[in-house]
């Protein structure tokens, strides 16, 4: 499960988004404060900060910079009240901020750029072009899928997920990669769209989808491609 620290002096801020990611599977760690912040960041293992500019004790950016400097290559998320200091946006970009929000904005795309900023920090996913396992065959560059010599008529959602998968043989991938890789974050989906359309591709390609063998679940993390 992936790891958010929330940065911000505004309690109901902090919680309103905290909400937010939990729905989406992430755990959350808070601060009302940049040097609580910073210190929370540099202990413990995050996989994201998400962090205000103006805050008592130590600003956004100062924390931003303090992280950099001790080597820290954590993605950051900048937020800002003040829609026209342009000179911030720039200075936070500079100083090593993956993205930068304006406030107000909404839960949908707050979660969206959290999950844009988490699959720019991961590793590309290998290409393949085929892949057999039980009594399916899937050819990934002509889109052609059967089982047991039948067409499984996939959707081209269903292939890229299969593919991402397939790719990764072995391997836990995350709803968040999912979501970056094979939605790419169009009209902000949730993670309970890929189960939706797990549970499906498992009724086209497994011989028992109840109790499946080659996409299995991992329970808070993901799903596992097995042969």
């Amino acid at each position: 499960m992936k790891k958010i620290l929330i940065i911000d002096d505004d309690r109901v801020l902090r919680q309103t988004l905290a909400a937010a990611l939990e729905t989406e599977r992430y755990e959350v760690g808070e601060a009302g404060d940049g040097r609580e912040g910073l210190n929370k960041a540099l202990q413990g293992n995050y996989d994201l900060v998400v962090l205000d500019i103006v805050m008592p004790t130590l600003g956004g950016l100062e924390v931003c910079r303090k992280l950099r400097e001790a080597g820290r290559q954590i993605p950051v998320i900048i937020m800002s009240g003040q829609k026209k200091k342009e000179v911030d946006k720039v200075l936070g970009l500079e100083l090593g901020g993956d993205d930068y929000l304006t406030k107000p904005f909404g839960a949908d795309e707050f979660i969206a750029r959290v999950h844009a900023v988490l699959r720019r920090s991961r590793p590309e996913v290998p290409e393949i072009e085929d892949c057999t396992f039980g009594d399916v065959a899937v050819d990934f560059r002509k889109k052609i899928a059967t089982k047991g010599g039948r067409d499984l008529h996939l959707t081209a959602r269903e292939f890229s997920l299969l593919k991402l998968l397939a790719a990764c043989e072995g391997q836990v991938v995350s709803r968040e990669t999912i979501l970056g890789k094979v939605w790419e974050y169009e009209k902000f989906p949730t993670t309970r769209t890929i189960d939706t359309f797990m549970y499906n591709l498992r009724r086209k390609v497994e011989d028992e989808p109840a109790a499946p063998k080659h996409l299995i679940t991992v329970p808070w993390s993901g799903y596992k491609f097995q042969k």
